[in-house]
């Protein structure tokens, strides 16, 4: 069976609690986000955590449309992380 996270290579984060509903990255990448029906966005397949943020693994050919919503948000709760490192990219 192969490895399907061996590809990937960024973790996207969504600080669920801090959005406020612009659906600005549902609009930029539908691919990966969507509405909820409380009126926040929700990454689709993601995990929920415990302190209401989500997160998910992504590769290399998800990076740019989601550094598009990360970059669309106004008030900057997406955030995309190298996994090798750790290191912030926004």
């Amino acid at each position: 069976m192969p490895d399907e996270n061996k590809d990937k290579k960024y973790k996207l984060l969504h600080d669920r609690p801090g959005c406020i509903g612009c659906s600005a990255c549902a609009a930029v990448a539908p691919d990966f986000w969507e509405m909820s029906d409380d009126g926040k966005s929700d990454i689709k397949g993601g995990k929920d955590k415990e302190d209401g943020w989500q997160e998910k693994d992504i590769s290399e050919d998800e990076f740019q449309e989601n550094m598009e919503a990360a970059e669309s948000c106004p008030v900057n709760v997406i955030h995309l992380k190298k996994l090798e490192n750790n290191e912030d990219l926004i």
